[in-house]
């Protein structure tokens, strides 16, 4: 067994990435009238697709986003900027 604690590194423009789609998806939830932040976070807490809605391409966009890298950029983000 390994004890090692795993950091994760990610590259800057995966983090841009990561952040248009982000904002694109928040984007089209806001123009669909549904409340971003609550649908996003229903969407990482569950994997459920069908948080994000079809608008604009949002829920295909977001599925590109790996979960882990996302909760590891926002809390880092959180914490340090």
């Amino acid at each position: 067994m390994n004890d090692n604690t795993i950091k994760f590194v990610f590259p800057v423009d995966h983090k841009d990435e990561m952040k248009q789609i982000l904002t694109s998806v928040y984007n089209s939830l806001s123009e669909k009238g549904y409340h971003p932040i609550n649908q996003i976070v229903g969407y990482i807490l569950s994997e459920d697709p069908t948080y994000i809605t079809n608008f604009n391409n949002a829920r295909s966009l977001i599925v590109k986003v790996d979960r882990d890298e996302l909760l590891a950029e926002l809390v880092r983000h959180y914490l340090f900027d």
